[in-house]
């Protein structure tokens, strides 16, 4: 990644320079929202367990562009914050057989440009960076109602209720600069459990999944400090309706709270609970390619990011005997 930084209002940008060092706690979620943003498949997911035969490679290049506002502690001089991003998404999947169950391994890597700006003790500033964000690897498994079938076996499968489970590991190899408080990647490595329950009715498919994620400590956040992270707890749900062409729509929704941060044992104010909706389209286009189309937008936000995002993304999958 390449950092590009410019000037704005005759104040060359800093990324909130250290003077403001005291408000790393409150300044964290400017961090912490570029994996929603970047991953905004990841967060509003719908299909996320659905049976699939074994043996399947799923190649994705998506874009998404997203633009809001962060929110900060109240106590704090920071105002007037406003970004936008864009976002090139490269994954691969493959569909695979775990113990005679359904399962699949995936990888997404994100590439991303942040412009932001806002006011510092009402003193302008701006950050622009362009960079790799931190890469994602996901292995799930389907263990009730979802057996690991060939693609001849799959013709006469019908979808009752499914129970699956991930774990999703993000490492900390994208974009760092620790003198800077906004950056593409965490300098930390991240663990996201997840529990899906999907149940079929007809043409519509109903799914939850609650999840928690994990933080190690970042040791070199803003110049040596250290910080810490609260688990962050989330639930999605989703309502599908597939339609007999094999295009899907879905309605998407999430809740999240906690991730309540400490820099050198100061527990910061910026306990996160949010609330966002969404909408996905898919659209198959022939036998090995489709395009999903997908939106979102906060419905509500206490502390952290506040944003609309639209994407769309293309996969070609190929193998299992296709």
């Amino acid at each position: 990644m390449l950092a590009c930084i410019r000037k704005f209002s005759g104040n060359s940008d800093t990324a909130f320079p250290r003077t403001v060092r005291g408000l790393g706690a409150a300044i964290l979620p400017i961090a912490l929202m570029f994996p929603a943003v970047v991953a905004h498949a990841q967060e509003l997911e719908p299909r996320s367990y659905t049976n699939t035969p074994i043996g399947l490679n799923f190649l994705i290049a998506g874009y998404v562009y997203a633009e809001g506002k962060m929110a900060f502690d109240p106590s704090t001089s920071i105002t007037d914050t406003q970004f936008h991003t864009n976002t090139e998404v490269f994954a691969y999947a493959r569909s695979l057989d775990a113990w005679g169950k359904a399962a699949k391994f995936d990888v997404v890597l994100p590439y991303t440009s942040f412009s932001g700006h806002g006011r510092v003790d009402d003193q302008p500033k701006q950050r622009d960076v362009s960079g790799f964000g931190d890469p994602r690897f996901r292995f799930s498994v389907n263990f009730y109602g979802s057996p690991a079938l060939s693609l001849k076996e799959f013709a006469g499968y019908r979808q009752d209720v499914i129970v699956g489970a991930s774990l999703q590991v993000t490492a900390p190899l994208g974009q760092y600069d620790n003198s800077k408080l906004i950056n593409l990647g965490n300098n930390r490595w991240s663990f996201k459990p997840e529990l899906g329950i999907s149940k079929a009715l007809g043409s519509w498919t109903m799914e939850i999944m609650p999840s928690a994620t994990y933080y190690t400590d970042n040791t070199d956040f803003n110049n040596g400090s250290r910080l810490a992270q609260a688990p962050l707890y989330a639930v999605q749900g989703h309502i599908i309706y597939s339609f007999p062409s094999g295009m899907w729509l879905g309605f998407n929704g999430i809740y999240y709270t906690g991730g309540r941060t400490t820099v050198n044992g100061v527990k910061g104010e910026n306990i996160q609970t949010n609330t966002r909706t969404g909408l996905t389209l898919a659209l198959p286009v022939d036998r090995y390619n489709s395009i999903k189309l997908y939106a979102s937008t906060g419905i509500s936000t206490r502390t952290g990011s506040d944003f609309t995002g639209l994407g769309v993304a293309w996969q070609y999958r190929w193998g299992g005997g296709y």
